[in-house]
């Protein structure tokens, strides 16, 4: 049954990460594609978690953690840029 659920949760997250990407690009403003990124991004840390479970390994979980810390980072850069125009001070 568990695998089963996983798959449905794969046809979902990839549906997510199309309509993601469709607004990234046909987006009114820089804000909206910043948003659509972001969430982009929790939706791909929330497939490799799916893969880590289908799997049975932790390793998928290090990972995880790792692509959020960088798809957080990165969402701060481009929250800055657009406020500041600049990144760096």
């Amino acid at each position: 049954m568990i695998a089963y659920a996983l798959i449905f949760a794969f046809a979902c997250y990839c549906a997510a990460l199309l309509f993601n990407l469709y607004r990234v690009v046909n987006s009114p403003g820089v804000t909206d594609r910043v948003l659509a990124l972001d969430t982009m991004a929790v939706n791909a840390i929330a497939m490799i978690v799916l893969f880590g479970i289908y799997e049975g390994t932790a390793l998928f979980f290090e990972a995880s953690i790792l692509y959020a810390m960088t798809g957080f980072v990165a969402t701060v850069a481009f929250a800055k840029f657009i406020l500041r125009g600049d990144i760096i001070e």
